[in-house]
């Protein structure tokens, strides 16, 4: 499995760490990816969200927040 977000499309990205003698090594990004269960007429469906995603989707009121 593919560390991706299936809304966005989100996935790893690569960069440096830099090093207070500001030497580089290599490194990787990976997205903040949780899994989430939707209704979708009448049937469960999971998907591989980013956070970001998540925050949208409530934002927009298409996601309802969690209640306990």
């Amino acid at each position: 499995m593919a560390a991706r977000c299936d809304l966005t499309g989100k996935g790893k990205q690569y960069g440096h760490n830099v090093s207070f003698s500001l030497r580089r090594t290599k490194r990787v990004f990976k997205p903040n990816l949780q899994k989430k269960t939707f209704v979708v007429d009448g049937k469960k469906v999971t998907m591989t969200l980013s956070t970001q995603a998540i925050r949208t989707l409530k934002k927009k009121g298409l996601l309802q927040p969690a209640t306990k």
